[in-house]
């Protein structure tokens, strides 16, 4: 099929790679001989859940625009739909309830709608805002421009008000995430302290414990963060917050360049972001305030897993002079989003 959505793409991405309509990115990398590999590392039929309790970090300190779900019940003909006997002749008792939630408050995938870029797409010399393989802003992914049809309504609402229609979290979920993952233990060697992390580092590690990283492997970054998170049990300080466990430079080019190099299918942490942020100033001009975002999803089309409680399979791996694990992550099969909640199972 002939490329028309595009006539550049940004130095150093795959755009086009996949297909001229790809919306996958590197996820094609999880072939079923990825599978099969990812499989062939359950020795035990031991699990561990990599997500966080969903009301966790707490508050609103790590990112002042989401806030920690709230639970509510329906109604039942006018009456609340919780602990209810619906009539004189049921002997049932019915709880049913919605939830009001930020899809990435806490354990997430980001979708590669999340974050895209001002980029000169179709050689005009205008740069627009542009999503990965050419997607548009407005046409694809839309959303309102009044204030009044975003945030928590005060209202009823209508319906939705915003919809990602090309490379919302939903293609994510239909491929199905589950393959071969690869726990890199950050936290072993550099401690609690906020260090960043650059290509040397990260290499000096992978040396150190002989891990490799190959072609369509998930990655998995094992700072500390998210355990202590949990150690602060839903009321967080906030100094802690930021100043706490290691993080990737994503101004560091040779890191980005082992990030495309390395074939990873996708990367994830269990800090806020993957990379440090703020991330370190850009030498000259004006440049992305989320480096390695705009290189993954972006450029790469890699999904970001974000705050993924990865402490207790990380010590488990390391006692056992282990590194692969069978990962089993799919967001929810939620239309539209550009984010999503994640309960992801680690199979050993």
């Amino acid at each position: 099929m002939e490329q028309t959505r595009w006539k550049n793409r940004p130095e150093g991405s795959n755009w086009g790679d996949f297909g001229p309509d790809d919306q996958l990115g590197r996820l094609n990398l999880i072939t079923p001989e990825k599978v099969r590999q990812g499989t062939a590392e359950v020795r035990e039929g031991i699990t561990f859940c990599l997500s966080l309790p969903l009301d966790y970090p707490g508050g609103s300190d790590l990112n002042p625009r989401r806030r920690p779900p709230i639970l509510r019940p329906n109604l039942r003909e006018s009456q609340v739909n919780f602990n209810a006997v619906p009539s004189d002749e049921a002997t049932d008792v019915f709880c049913d309830d919605l939830a009001i939630i930020h899809l990435q408050y806490s354990t997430q995938w980001d979708a590669l709608c999340h974050v895209g870029s001002l980029f000169d797409a179709d050689g005009d010399g205008v740069a627009e805002p542009v999503y990965y393989n050419g997607f548009r802003a407005g046409v694809e992914i839309v959303g309102p421009q009044e204030a009044a049809a975003a945030g928590i309504p005060r209202q009823p609402p209508e319906g939705s008000t915003s919809r990602a229609a090309a490379l919302g979290i939903e293609t994510i979920a239909a491929h199905g995430v589950q393959g071969r993952a690869v726990m890199i233990d950050l936290r072993a060697h550099l401690g609690d302290d906020r260090t960043l992390v650059g290509h040397d580092t990260l290499m000096g590690i992978l040396e150190r414990d002989e891990i490799e990283v190959e072609p369509g492997d998930m990655v998995c970054l094992h700072t500390g963060f998210a355990d202590i998170v949990l150690g602060m049990h839903g009321k967080p300080d906030p100094d802690r917050l930021h100043n706490s466990a290691s993080a990737l430079d994503g101004r560091d080019r040779r890191l980005l360049d082992w990030i495309s190099d390395s074939g990873l299918a996708a990367l994830i942490a269990d800090n806020y972001a993957v990379e440090a942020l703020p991330s370190a100033p850009a030498e000259t001009g004006r440049c992305s305030i989320l480096p390695l975002h705009e290189h993954c999803l972006f450029k790469n089309g890699i999904p970001l897993g974000e705050l993924w409680h990865l402490t207790p399979l990380a010590t488990w791996l390391r006692e056992r002079g282990r590194s692969r694990f069978l990962l089993t992550a799919p967001p929810l099969r939620l239309p539209g989003a550009v984010g999503s909640p994640v309960t992801p199972v680690a199979t050993v």
